[in-house]
């Protein structure tokens, strides 16, 4: 069958795997774009950006939302991936039905 890559538990273990990523991306990408304090450590602050700056905290806020988007870029990365998977398994689904 053309177009097949992997079998049915692959596939099945990439729509899991595209599921958990998007949904604990999408989460992490609006917890960061919201500035959370509790992500700080997560956030690639160095000591020039607090000290040299004017406006330190306008600083870090753009540092939080350079992050939460390329949160949001690997959360689209992970629906692609979940794509491909459910499209793997449809044709998983249909060479079981065909008679050769």
């Amino acid at each position: 069958m053309r177009g097949l890559i992997c079998g049915p538990k692959l596939a099945a273990c990439g729509i899991v795997l595209g599921t958990w990523g998007v949904i604990m991306l999408a989460m992490l990408g609006i917890f960061f774009t919201t500035h959370s304090a509790v992500l700080i450590e997560d956030v690639p602050v160095t000591d020039e950006d607090i000290h040299q700056d004017t406006n330190p905290p306008q600083r870090i806020y753009d540092l939080y939302n350079k992050v939460g988007y390329n949160c949001f870029i690997a959360a689209a990365m992970y629906i692609l991936f979940g794509a491909f998977s459910c499209c793997q398994m449809r044709l998983n689904k249909q060479k079981e039905y065909l008679v050769h």
